[in-house]
């Protein structure tokens, strides 16, 4: 295979692939972010009848759906045909601190199998990552008006101040997950 394809772009390569596709967006009137694809496929399934909030011209908007099967469908590509199969590059001092807090190397999994796995699904740790955060994250993706892509990708573009004060709080919030509330949670 060849090896630029294998290996992870740069960012001089991935940064200006990223303002290519805003600037097309922006010229096109559109706004990227993930939360927006959820809000078109509720209406899709018709949670507009009920409400308010999913009430839109989803036809309109399958240019978002389209965009989530492309995420998917990059991260399959990547990770299976662009692949050389090597495990998982992690620098050492975050091995480090991943093992203090029980969670061992990854190798070829790309997520923590101490947490994400069939023999982890019904214990109390695992239902409060999944469905306590996954309720925060909605939550806080509703009441901030977007998801991070959205604000800090699309929103910072458009020098737009919420979206600035949003990724402030995206950062603060990430700090004191890992720093305060994920050491916790794992000895749950």
């Amino acid at each position: 295979m060849i090896e630029w394809i294998s290996q992870p772009w740069p960012w001089y390569v991935a940064g200006p692939l990223i303002v290519f596709v805003m600037f097309i967006m922006l010229w096109f009137g559109k706004q990227l972010g993930v939360s927006s694809s959820f809000r078109t496929a509720c209406a899709m399934t018709g949670a507009g009848k009920y409400i308010p909030f999913f009430d839109l011209k989803w036809r309109e908007q399958m240019w978002n759906i389209m965009f989530v099967v492309g995420i998917f469908l990059g991260g399959f590509i990547g990770g299976n045909l662009l692949s050389d199969g090597q495990p998982l590059e992690v620098a050492p001092q975050t091995l480090q601190d991943l093992s203090e807090v029980g969670i061992s190397a990854p190798g070829h999994d790309l997520v923590p199998l101490e947490i994400f796995s069939w023999e982890q699904l019904f214990t109390l740790r695992t239902l409060v990552f999944l469905v306590i955060g996954g309720f925060l994250i909605g939550f806080g993706t509703r009441w901030a008006g977007g998801c991070t892509s959205g604000h800090a990708i699309m929103g910072l573009s458009n020098l737009q101040l919420p979206s600035l004060i949003a990724v402030i709080g995206f950062f603060i919030g990430g700090l004191l997950m890992t720093h305060v509330l994920f050491p916790f949670l794992l000895q749950l």
